[in-house]
């Protein structure tokens, strides 16, 4: 899984799985759309007005939590 966020443009991508051809991206709101493989599986998801979204929360930190190791990270976004 991959994250990224370009803040010259307010979107940002959560990519969960590797290159696929074929992709269909379905608008699901006004702020988000669902990129599906030809599988039916979910490629990816891109955020428009990121910083709303991501920055709204945690004090502005993408924050990953490993539930079965009770570890978490947190990762600034407001660079």
């Amino acid at each position: 899984m991959q994250l990224t966020y370009d803040p010259r443009y307010n979107i940002a991508y959560i990519r969960l799985r590797e290159k696929a051809t074929g992709v269909e991206t379905i608008r699901a709101s006004d702020a988000l759309n669902v990129d599906m493989a030809p599988d039916g599986t979910v490629y990816g998801i891109e955020l428009l007005n990121a910083n709303e979204q991501l920055l709204a929360q945690d004090r502005g930190a993408l924050v990953v939590v490993n539930e079965s190791l009770g570890e978490r990270q947190d990762i600034d976004l407001k660079r």
